[in-house]
C-alpha cells in the first residue's frame, strides 16, 4: 500500500469526518486502518484477530449513530482498535500498550468516545441498559449501542442482563458480534445454537415447503397470509432469534459483518424504527484480512510483536514462562493421578492447560467465559473424589470469590487454584494485573495460599497443593521464570513452612515470590553497605511461619515486606498483624502497590516505580535502619 493510499486514514479525525464518505471511500479506509493495526500490534504486541474482526462493524457503527451523544460500549474492549483510530487517537496510535501511552482497551481519560473502562468480559449489556434507564429517567436524546461478542455471550452476567432488559423494555440496542471465538474456540450450548445459521437459499427453500403444506388444510390460507408479512418470523422460529425473542428483544439477523452496505442499511433501520430493546446478530470473521490471524484465531487473539511476513512471533530468549511450567507439570501430575481434572474459563492456551486438554480430554473442562460456573463445577468435581485444578488468571478469579468463600472453602473441598498473572502483567495495564488477590483471598478460612520463588518451587507446590486434603491457592506471576535447574521428583513442601535463605542481624527482608531473588540481590548490596540483612522466602502467605518469621523478626529488631502486589491487605499486613498479636512492637515497612489502580508499562517499570526491585529495596531497608 502506498503513501498516497494511505492518505484517507490521515483525513479522520472523528466520526464527524466518516459520515461523508461514499461506500467505496468506507472500504478502502477499512484496509487501512487494518494495515495500521496490524503494523502497530506487529511492533508492539497486542490483540489483533479481535479488532481485525470488527473493522467494518466499527465503522458502521459511527457511521450510522450520533456518537458519542449516542453510547458505544465495547464488551471487553479488547477489539476496539478501529474505535481508537477514529476517535481522534490516530497520531497516538503508535503509542498503544506502551508506557505512557494509550491503553489497549477502553478509557475514559482517553476520550469522550470510550463510554466506560472495561478488560472483563460480559458487562456491556448491564452497562448499557444501566445508560439507556437513565436516559429515559432524565429525558435525554440519544441511543444506546452494546457490542458484544459470542463468547463474552456465555457468561452469566450477560444473560442476567438481557432478562432484566426485556423487562425494562428501554431503548437499547444490543450489537451480537459473532465469530465463534472467544480467546480460545466456543464451547457449550450457546455456541452450538448460535451456529445454526441458515442461508437465505435454504430459508426460500424451507418456507416454500411449509407453504405448499398449508394450501392443503382448510386453514392454511388463514395461517399463510400470516406468513407471508414477514420471512423473519421463519428465522426467528428456526435460528438464534429464537432465544433472544425469549427475552423479549427484536431479533435481526444474522447479517454479513464485513458487508459494509448491509450493515449501513441494517444499523439504519434500526436507529430509525426500533425503538428497542432490539439485538443485531452480526457475523465476522476473526482476524479478518491478515490470512495468519484468519487461519489461527486463537493464535493472533493476543500476542506479543511478531514479523508480518510470516506472522512468526518475534524469539524471546530467556527461561521457559511459570506458565509453561505450570502447563509441563500439571501434565505430569495427572499422567500419575487420575483424580486430578483440569478447568478453564475459556482460557486452554493462556492458562496453560491446552496441553492437558489433549492428553486428559476426559478430564479437561472449558466451561466457557463463567469463572463463578468454574469454581461450583470444581466443587461438584471434588465433592466426588476428584482433585480439580482451576487455571484462573489472578484478575479474573475476583469474578468468582463468592463461589470460592461459599462453595469450596465453606465445605473444606480439595480444589488447587492455580492463579497465573499474579502481580503486574505489564502492557494489558489496570484492568488485567493482579494485585488484589491475596487481599482478597488470605482472609478466607481453610484456605492455603503458596507464592513461589521460582519456577521449580512451582513444580513442588502444585505437588503439595493436589495431595493437601483442602481448599490450595499457587500464585504465580506472569513472564519468565529465573532460569533455576529444575528438580526431576517432586516433593512436598511441609505446609506454612518458610525458608531460611540468608542470616543477618540487622534488618530482615521479607519478600514474597517473585520478589525473593530482588531481596537476595539487595541483602547483598546492603552487606557492601554495612548492613546485614536476613532474608526469609515465606513460602506460604496463609498459613504463616509464624515461629520463623517473628523469630528473625525478633532478632534483627526492624522488618521490611516486599510483595508484587496492593499494599493493603497484603502480605505485609499479614505480617504486621501477626507480630502485632505476638506484642513484637518492631518497626515494620511494607514495600507494594498503593491505593490506587496502576497504569500500563513494563513490569521491570512498575516494580521500580513501586519500590519493589533491588534498588528501591535497599533504599527502603537502608531508611528502615535510621528508625529506632
Amino acid at each position: 500500500m502506498t503513501e498516497a493510499e494511505l492518505s484517507l486514514l490521515e483525513t479522520i479525525d472523528s466520526p464527524a469526518d466518516l459520515r461523508g464518505l461514499s461506500v467505496p471511500e468506507l472500504e478502502q479506509l477499512a484496509g487501512e486502518i487494518r494495515a495500521r493495526i496490524i503494523a502497530t500490534v506487529a511492533e508492539n504486541g497486542g490483540h489483533l484477530a479481535p479488532s481485525l474482526g470488527v473493522v467494518e462493524l466499527t465503522l458502521a457503527l459511527h457511521y450510522i449513530f450520533n456518537t458519542p451523544e449516542d453510547k458505544l460500549i465495547w464488551d471487553v474492549g479488547h477489539q476496539c482498535y478501529a474505535h481508537k483510530l477514529l476517535t481522534g487517537r490516530r497520531d497516538k496510535f503508535h503509542t498503544l500498550r506502551q508506557h505512557q501511552g494509550i491503553s489497549g482497551f477502553p478509557k475514559r481519560a482517553e476520550s469522550e468516545y470510550d463510554t466506560i473502562e472495561t478488560g472483563h468480559s460480559s458487562t456491556s449489556i448491564s452497562f448499557g441498559l444501566g445508560l439507556a434507564a437513565a436516559k429515559a429517567i432524565q429525558g435525554e436524546p440519544g441511543k444506546v449501542i452494546a457490542v458484544i461478542g459470542d463468547g463474552s455471550m456465555t457468561g452469566g452476567m450477560a444473560f442476567e442482563a438481557l432478562n432484566h432488559a426485556g423487562d425494562l423494555h428501554k431503548n437499547l440496542i444490543v450489537i451480537l458480534n459473532d465469530n465463534e471465538m472467544s480467546i480460545s474456540a466456543n464451547v457449550g450450548a450457546l455456541s452450538s445454537f448460535l451456529s445454526r445459521k441458515m442461508s437465505s437459499k435454504t430459508m426460500r427453500r424451507l418456507k416454500d415447503r411449509i407453504e405448499d403444506g398449508l394450501k392443503l388444510c382448510s386453514v392454511g390460507e388463514n395461517i399463510l397470509s400470516v406468513l407471508r408479512k414477514s420471512e423473519e418470523s421463519l428465522k426467528v422460529l428456526f435460528t438464534p432469534g429464537m432465544l433472544f425473542e425469549a427475552f423479549k428483544f427484536d431479533y435481526i439477523g444474522p447479517i454479513p459483518g464485513h458487508d459494509l452496505p448491509v450493515l449501513l442499511e441494517t444499523l439504519e433501520n434500526v436507529r430509525d424504527n426500533s425503538p428497542g430493546p432490539v439485538l443485531v446478530h452480526v457475523l465476522t470473521t476473526k482476524g479478518k484480512g491478515y490470512e495468519p490471524a484468519e487461519k489461527n484465531p486463537g493464535d493472533y487473539h493476543g500476542l506479543g510483536p511478531f514479523s508480518i511476513a510470516n506472522g512468526k512471533p518475534l524469539p524471546a530468549a530467556g527461561p521457559p514462562s511459570y506458565t509453561a511450567v505450570f502447563s509441563k507439570t500439571v501434565c505430569e501430575l495427572a499422567a500419575n493421578d487420575q483424580r486430578i481434572a483440569g478447568i478453564t474459563a475459556a482460557m486452554r492456551a493462556g492458562t496453560g492447560l491446552l496441553e492437558f486438554s489433549k492428553r486428559f480430554p476426559d478430564r479437561f473442562f472449558d466451561v466457557g467465559i463463567a469463572e463463578q460456573h468454574a469454581v461450583t463445577f470444581a466443587a461438584g468435581l471434588s465433592l466426588a473424589g476428584l482433585r480439580p485444578v482451576v487455571a484462573v488468571y489472578a484478575s479474573f478469579i475476583q469474578r468468582a470469590v463468592d463461589q470460592l468463600i461459599h462453595d469450596v472453602c465453606l465445605t473444606n473441598l480439595p480444589v488447587v487454584f492455580a492463579i497465573d498473572r499474579a502481580g503486574v502483567v505489564g502492557d494489558d495495564g489496570p484492568t488485567h494485573h493482579g494485585v488484589f488477590d491475596i487481599s482478597l483471598l488470605r482472609c478466607v478460612p481453610n484456605l492455603t495460599l503458596m507464592a513461589p520463588k521460582d519456577e521449580n518451587e512451582l513444580r513442588h507446590m502444585l505437588f503439595t497443593a493436589v495431595q493437601h486434603d483442602g481448599p490450595c491457592a499457587v500464585r504465580y506471576p506472569r513472564g519468565s521464570g529465573e532460569g533455576v535447574p529444575m528438580d526431576e521428583e517432586l516433593r512436598l513442601l511441609p505446609v506454612g513452612k518458610g525458608e531460611l535463605l540468608r542470616e543477618g542481624g540487622d534488618v530482615l527482608l521479607l519478600p514474597v515470590g517473585n520478589r525473593v531473588y530482588a531481596a537476595m540481590q539487595a541483602a547483598e548490596g546492603l552487606a557492601k553497605l554495612g548492613v546485614e540483612a536476613a532474608v526469609i522466602n515465606p513460602r506460604f502467605i496463609k498459613p504463616l511461619d509464624i515461629e520463623l518469621i517473628s523469630s528473625w523478626a525478633e532478632r534483627c529488631g526492624r522488618v521490611l515486606t516486599i510483595e508484587d502486589h496492593a499494599k493493603k491487605g497484603g502480605f505485609g499486613s499479614a505480617v504486621a498483624q501477626m507480630l502485632h498479636e505476638r506484642h513484637l512492637m518492631l518497626p515494620v515497612r511494607i514495600l507494594g502497590y498503593g491505593d490506587k489502580f496502576i497504569e500500563q508499562a513494563p513490569q521491570q517499570v512498575l516494580w521500580k516505580d513501586a519500590g519493589i526491585d533491588t534498588a528501591g529495596i535497599i533504599k527502603a531497608a537502608l531508611e528502615l535502619m535510621q528508625q529506632k
